[in-house]
């Protein structure tokens, strides 16, 4: 990989190259200039690059020598490489150099990892080893360190704890550009002592404290939230959300991932209304590898945003200068600008934004949707693939929910409702049977059971309940992708085959698994922390399309059923979750029985 100069070392031969006193290592000549300081498109310009930065932006012929290297640009848009504020690469089951291979051909050249899904299972020494993973490839890959592992202490059991010591210790790491989302917004709300720590670390480091505010309250709650130095959040999934903390000076961030499919609704926020839209970026969160294959990465959401309206030189600073904004690091980054990285794309087609080239560092990384650098094979230790430890084989009987009064018929229980392409859930009562004193699901309603069960350190401790909305007719599925402490997440029609779908995946270490009639039809391995895969996006994209079908079969059509089941323990998204410790209601934050009053 070409050395990254710091600006400070370069600073002269910059000036030199400029003036034409010494020539440029590469000229991008006669192309069109996607100016996002100005928000306009210039012709017939050039760019003169030397050690990885830009030189020169306008008329480069003198910079020219007999050993520049040309690039013709001509009928091409020249675009500050795309940046991702906030992404989940572990949701991807891919690898940071795996990741890396699949997105920088889709013009991705930065992005701001939050690694909390490992540092659920691993801790620190999990978010090193994604650090030292993203090391020595072109992507430039920067961390917000997890704030919150775990994510809701005592509504749940994970595999480790990062606490304020941890965050002030990697404010000073290079790599680390700020703390990752701050989903314990009540701690924030209510002063906790060591949610503040955190915060405070964050911000004396001069680094980005990075949000998670999903409560459609704008007002006296957001303002606290803003005050405490939170700069960014991408859990708006309404207009009103979106506009509102942008007027607050918060960087709102666009969602559109595999399972999520917020634009439509929150760019409204800038559609429909004449603001001023610096503090609006677009991001993915998480993202699958058939996504990436089949739609793109931050090209595909880019092109999502101008599809609803947005203008394409807006949609272009909402994943450039913006974002490099958000992370104060716009001297380096966002803009084809004197002094920032040479990290370019050639876009062939503006609306469709159609990638051509792709140059990080001033060298070029991919041509015609195709890498054309060598990124070599992740490796990690054994450590981080031993993470299944439930201590026990699961039966049938581990799944029984005895009701109170077995004399009874039925009995009225709490049950959560999941919502497609969305995060959230509602919480609903529904009468369900009961035969020989235990509860049964009701599939004339769609009603099935769901269990998590810990998995880092044996406790024992199982949580039970019923969820509506997935459609499955018969089978089970299972997963240990299950935000955020990564527990063992079943749900299925029958107690048979959910046993069966956790022992398959206790025995390979963790991933994705699809049972019926006692047989598994699909399995998924993620044997790294029971998160990420050792293998490419190609394959494992074809897992997930099996695991896709097998959903299918069993009855689902869900888009990316997998990721919406993940979220069914995420505690902190409303208004129902379950996790290995039992139901909470997560809008009022309190743990629920299983069955109504």
């Amino acid at each position: 990989m070409n050395r990254r100069y710091k600006l400070s070392e370069v600073t002269k031969e910059l000036v030199m190259v400029a003036q034409g006193r010494n020539k440029a290592q590469l000229v991008i000549k006669n192309g069109n200039l996607i100016n996002v300081n100005t928000g306009e498109i210039l012709e017939n310009i050039d760019v003169a690059i030397t050690h990885g930065r830009i030189a020169l932006v306008g008329d480069a012929s003198h910079t020219i020598g007999k050993n520049t290297k040309i690039i013709d640009a001509t009928g091409l848009y020249i675009s500050p490489g795309f940046m991702d504020g906030h992404i989940h690469v572990e949701s991807s089951m891919l690898s940071v150099k795996e990741y890396a291979k699949a997105v920088i051909p889709h013009g991705t050249t930065t992005i701001y990892m939050d690694p909390h899904e490992i540092g659920n299972v691993l801790g620190v020494k999990g978010v090193k080893l994604m650090i030292e993973d993203g090391k020595d490839i072109p992507l430039r890959v920067y961390t917000a360190m997890p704030s919150c592992v775990p994510a809701t202490p005592g509504f749940e059991d994970n595999g480790a704890l990062i606490n304020a010591k941890d965050i002030k210790e990697s404010m000073e790491w290079d790599s680390v550009a700020g703390l990752g989302e701050m989903m314990n917004f009540p701690g924030v709300l209510s002063g906790d002592d060591g949610i503040h720590e955190e915060l405070i670390a964050t911000l004396e480091a001069n680094k980005t404290i990075t949000g998670h505010y999903s409560m459609p309250e704008t007002g006296m709650g957001l303002n606290a939230y803003i005050a405490s130095g939170v700069r960014c959040c991408h859990e708006s999934v309404r207009k009103e959300d979106a506009l509102a903390k942008m007027r607050l000076g918060m960087y709102v961030q666009l969602r559109e991932g595999s399972a999520w499919h917020d634009v439509k609704e929150t760019v409204r926020s800038i559609t429909e209304n004449n603001i001023d839209t610096r503090f609006a970026t677009l991001v993915s969160d998480d993202t699958h590898p058939d996504t990436l294959i089949t739609k793109g990465h931050m090209d595909h959401i880019v092109r999502r945003a101008i599809e609803e309206g947005v203008n394409p030189i807006t949609a272009i600073q909402m994943a450039t200068i913006n974002v490099a904004d958000c992370f104060n690091m716009n001297r380096d980054l966002g803009s084809i600008s004197p002094g920032k990285w040479a990290d370019i794309l050639l876009i062939e087609d503006l609306t469709r934004v159609k990638v051509d080239k792709v140059l990080i560092n001033g060298k070029l990384v991919a041509e015609n949707n195709k890498l054309c650098v060598d990124i070599k094979k992740s490796s990690y230790p054994d450590f981080a693939k031993n993470t299944m430890n439930i201590g026990k084989i699961l039966e049938e009987s581990d799944f029984n929910i005895l009701a109170p009064n077995a004399k009874k018929d039925e009995i009225l229980v709490n049950i959560m409702e999941i919502i497609e392409a969305k995060v959230g859930t509602y919480a609903r009562k529904y009468n369900l049977p009961i035969v020989d004193g235990i509860v049964k699901n009701d599939l004339s309603k769609d009603i099935i059971k769901a269990a998590v069960i810990e998995r880092h350190n044996a406790t024992g401790t199982i949580g039970k309940g019923f969820v509506t909305g997935f459609g499955l007719k018969e089978g089970a599925v299972a997963s240990t992708v299950a935000h955020d402490s990564h527990n063992l997440l079943i749900v299925g029609t029958n107690d048979k085959d959910m046993a069966l779908a956790g022992n398959t995946l206790a025995e390979v270490g963790g991933g994705m698994v699809a049972v019926k009639n006692g047989e598994v039809i699909a399995l998924n391995p993620l044997p790294i922390a029971g998160l990420i895969s050792e293998e490419n996006a190609e394959t494992v994209s074809q897992s997930v399309a099996k695991l896709d079908r097998a959903w299918k079969e069993l009855g689902c059509e869900l888009v990316s059923p997998f990721m919406t089941m993940a979220l069914i323990s995420l505690a902190v998204l409303p208004e129902l979750r379950l996790t290995n410790r039992g139901l909470f209601d997560t809008v009022n934050f309190k743990p629920i029985d299983i069955f109504a009053k």
